[in-house]
């Protein structure tokens, strides 16, 4: 077959806005914001962002033609978005359009990097025209973002109609699936070559305290359906483990020398893994590149 992309994204695109300044106190982890007050931001930064167009930006940085099929709307949004898609080399063939749709973050940024995110998406379904474009079918690779506003038939949906011997299928479920029982998992499982999830989406997965779980053993033993995947585990600054058959792996995390921004940190290392992995199926090896990658986001504002 005759392959258009290296990977195609399936994922959340957001116009993002970064404020950071003195005015900002935060107290007890919470900013100290006044309702009526008026605050300065000493620094502003605009980009897009969202999982998907996070993961697909890393992977165009580490030279793979990448397509993002996401939601864009019919706003004055529209062309800052599809020209930054193109400045970041990534396609926007895909993408589906819709009035009066808007993905927006603000984001408040303190000056150790630490984050609080205010989110409006407008509801949307992503499925709505999805079927109808077969050239997605000529991506070799597909990843597929958390998509917490999608439902869970609609994500079914998906996964089946990437699901095959040629594909290699990657998923990072958000964290109200990890909340569902393993059976409704069924045909994503049955899916997907790589799950990753964090340590505490993993701990809603397997329905056990975060407290409780060591994640040095072998957790392929607690999910039957995933004993010929590979799993992925992140656990922010304590690292991440992988697991596949009766290996189990580890990789501490890479901090830099000043954290700036962890907004898109877990997205890095995704796209990093993904990177590696496409090339080598070292778990390893791409371990760490995600996690190196994951630590230049943290180095810098902006989620990519």
């Amino acid at each position: 077959m005759n392959y258009m992309y290296d990977i195609i994204v399936i994922g959340n695109i957001s116009v993002d806005l970064y404020f950071k300044g003195k005015s900002l106190t935060k107290d007890n982890g919470r900013f100290q914001l006044a309702i009526g007050g008026k605050y300065f931001s000493d620094e502003f930064y605009e980009d897009i962002g969202g999982g998907g167009c996070n993961v697909a930006a890393g992977l165009a940085k580490k030279d793979y033609k990448v397509a993002v099929f996401g939601k864009i709307g019919n706003n004055a949004f529209k062309n800052i978005i599809l020209k930054k898609l193109e400045d970041k080399n990534i396609s926007s063939e895909f993408c589906q359009f819709q009035d009066d749709y808007y993905k927006i973050s603000s984001i408040l940024l303190t000056e150790s990097g630490e984050r609080t995110i205010i989110n409006y998406e407008t509801p949307a379904n992503l499925w709505k025209e999805f079927i109808l474009s077969e050239q997605i079918k000529t991506a070799k690779n597909v990843y597929i973002g958390p998509l917490p506003h999608i439902a869970l038939e609609e994500k079914n949906k998906i996964v089946s109609y990437f699901k095959g011997p040629e594909v290699l299928t990657i998923i990072n479920l958000a964290d109200n699936d990890c909340r569902r029982s393993i059976e409704q998992l069924k045909i994503i499982f049955d899916g997907l070559d790589v799950l990753i999830v964090n340590s505490h989406e993993f701990s809603d997965l397997i329905k056990k305290d975060y407290s409780q779980i060591n994640f040095k053993n072998n957790l392929l033993e607690l999910l039957p359906n995933l004993q010929e995947k590979t799993l992925i585990v992140t656990d922010a600054e304590k690292g991440s483990y992988g697991y596949f058959k009766n290996e189990v792996y580890y990789q501490q995390a890479i901090v830099p020398e000043r954290i700036v921004d962890t907004t898109g940190a877990g997205d890095g290392y995704t796209a990093g893994f993904i990177a590696a992995y496409l090339k080598t199926k070292d778990i390893k090896k791409s371990m760490e590149t995600g996690a190196d990658y994951a630590s230049e986001i943290l180095a810098k504002i902006g989620a990519n």
